[in-house]
């Protein structure tokens, strides 16, 4: 029982020291970008180490409700498959549609993929299906809670997908979309683009659930926010960044995002 509070409070205290580690950033960032800092298309030393911690954060966050040995496989997984499907979108624009990576989204790890998609792929994932948690609470006895946590995971990593990539393609050049055959976009990212985030974060989930499920449930937990804030922080960013290049039909797209997730979220988080 000791060693059980003793290792509870070791991931607590990491996480904590995360946290303020990725706020204190985040305000930095929050910072520089309200007032222009930075040249799109080059590295941004702080935006790029707020990813790293946010992914960081992330997962120490998880840990606090199951153990590593379940968290990093899980992580590995949406890191992989995801990294995978950027890959052969890159070579083939298979599914996300063609695209090449610029310097600005860090040094590459391998086939010209950036440290920073395996990364993103966690955040984006794992906080999605924290705020899915939090508006699911209402239903979580139900028989097809599981079915339904997924599809609302799907929605909310898509709805994110959305506000996201703007921000990091067309006014961070992270990645730059390569002209299709189609001309329905959003912000120069392909139609195509969002049906393949959709797809792929399904095939994550099928093979990470598992892992993400307690395998021994006590007592009726408190509700989590700390994916909600990430959430909503970072599409509170995209439209800062967007407001401040002039993109407003951007803007009010992120704000529609941003209430379509918190108010289901804060009233399931009160149940």
């Amino acid at each position: 029982m000791a060693e059980t509070q003793l290792s509870t409070r070791g991931k607590d205290l990491v996480h904590h020291l995360a946290s303020i580690l990725v706020i204190g950033l985040f305000a930095w960032v929050l910072y520089r970008t309200a007032t222009g800092i930075g040249e799109p298309g080059t590295p941004d030393g702080p935006l790029l180490a707020l990813i790293l911690l946010a992914g960081v954060n992330c997962l120490t966050a998880l840990a606090r409700q199951l153990s590593w040995q379940y968290v990093l496989p899980a992580a590995g997984i949406a890191a992989l498959i995801g990294s995978g499907a950027f890959v052969t979108s890159l070579y083939g624009g298979i599914p996300f549609g063609p695209l090449i990576f610029g310097p600005a989204s860090g040094e590459s790890i391998t086939s010209k993929l950036p440290w920073t998609v395996p990364v993103i792929w966690v955040v984006v994932l794992f906080n999605s299906r924290g705020v899915g948690r939090l508006i699911m609470r209402p239903w979580r006895k139900m028989k097809t809670y599981g079915f339904w946590l997924i599809g609302v995971t799907v929605g909310l990593s898509l709805l994110f997908d959305l506000a996201m990539d703007p921000f990091l393609a067309r006014l961070n050049h992270y990645w730059l979309w390569q002209p299709t055959k189609f001309n329905l976009t959003w912000q120069g990212a392909p139609f195509i683009n969002f049906v393949g985030w959709a797809v792929v974060t399904l095939f994550i989930l099928a093979f990470a659930t598992p892992l993400l499920i307690k395998k021994q449930p006590g007592q009726k937990s408190h509700p989590d926010y700390h994916p909600l804030l990430t959430w909503v922080g970072a599409v509170g960013l995209f439209a800062l960044a967007a407001g401040s290049r002039g993109l407003w039909v951007v803007v009010a797209v992120d704000a529609v995002i941003v209430v379509a997730a918190l108010v289901p979220a804060i009233r399931g988080a009160r149940w």
